[in-house]
This record gives C-alpha cells, sequence and structure tokens, in this order.
C-alpha cells in the first residue's frame, strides 16, 4: 500500500502544480483588470506550508513505516477526493477571479453560484478536509495534526485579510452565508 500512497502523493502534487499554472494566469488577468493585491506577507507562509506538506507525508509514512489503517485509510481517500471535487467546483465557479493570491479587481459583483451558494469559503473547507485526511490515508497522524493546526492559524490571518480586501460589498452579498458549514 506504501507504493500506492506514495502514487496517490504524486498525483496530488501534479494537480497542485497545475493549480498554480491556472492560479498564475488568473493573477495576470486580474492585475491587467486593475486588480489589487492584498496579503503578500503572509502569503510566503502559505506557500511554505503547502510546498512542505506533501513531502512531510511521504517522509513519515516512509521512515516511521505507518500501516495503512484500514477503513479510516479508505474513508479518508474518499473525503479527500471530495475535497478535490468541492476545490475544483470553487475554481470554475470563480473562473479567472480564482488564484492562490488575494487580488481584488474593483467593481467586479460577488460570485454567489456553485459552491458559494452555502459557503463563504469553500476552497478552504477543501484545504482543511485534505490537510486532516491526505495524511490520515495512510496513518501519518503527526502530518496530519502538525499540518491542520499550521493550515488553520494561517487560514484565521488569510480570511481576515481577503474579507477586508473584498470589501461592504461582498460582506453584504454573503450576510446570510455560514463561513465553512453549510446551514441544514
Amino acid at each position: 500500500m506504501v507504493a500506492a500512497y506514495l502514487a496517490f502523493l504524486a498525483l496530488f502534487g501534479g494537480e497542485r502544480i497545475a493549480e498554480l499554472l491556472l492560479s498564475r494566469r488568473n493573477a495576470r488577468i486580474a492585475l491587467a483588470h486593475s486588480g489589487v493585491e492584498s496579503g503578500a506577507a503572509h502569503f510566503r507562509w502559505m506557500a511554505a506550508v503547502h510546498a512542505l506538506f506533501l513531502p512531510a507525508c511521504a517522509a513519515e509514512v516512509l521512515l516511521l513505516r505507518r500501516p495503512f489503517p484500514g477503513a479510516l485509510g479508505w474513508a479518508c481517500a474518499a473525503a479527500a477526493l471530495g475535497a478535490q471535487a468541492l476545490r475544483w467546483s470553487a475554481i470554475s465557479t470563480l473562473g479567472w477571479r480564482w488564484n492562490v493570491r488575494v487580488i481584488v479587481v474593483p467593481g467586479e459583483s460577488p460570485v454567489r453560484a456553485g459552491p458559494y451558494r452555502f459557503v463563504r469559503h469553500p476552497n478552504y473547507v477543501a484545504v482543511a478536509i485534505e490537510m486532516l485526511c491526505v495524511p490520515l490515508l495512510h496513518g501519518a497522524w503527526i502530518c496530519a495534526v502538525v499540518f491542520s493546526a499550521l493550515n488553520l492559524v494561517l487560514l484565521r490571518i488569510r480570511i481576515r485579510v481577503e474579507e477586508r480586501a473584498l470589501g461592504a460589498t461582498w460582506e453584504r452579498a454573503f450576510a446570510g452565508v455560514p463561513r465553512f458549514i453549510p446551514h441544514g
């Protein structure tokens, strides 16, 4: 199962590279439309955490000989794949306005379609699920705890910056929408 997990991590890493390429293209478009970037100071830390995440998962499984945890592993695999679907739904809903940085184009209307009908930050929900489930998929509980905690700290900063940058129009549009967990 270790080889399958490493292959999963490699595919996941390839998907992340595709996201970064799309993000770079979208950032250029947003900046060409007079987009304004916020939060560059914390972005370095987010990039570092995400860059270390997959190698750390592989290292923990290999060096500490973590076994595949059976039913928990399969449940985490399903959750991680569900998180990917949620992330790509968020990305496709935002179109060229999605990128990994906080770049806001003045005058653009808030997007209230796709997963944004249910939660304000579906992409961050997906990341939180991944940070927990991708390591636990093969018993890497240290990575699950450490990276989930780091992600929560960074998201507290990121969400404040992002919501401030999006402004009052966005806040009004999302007044009744929860940040992470949809209402019943």
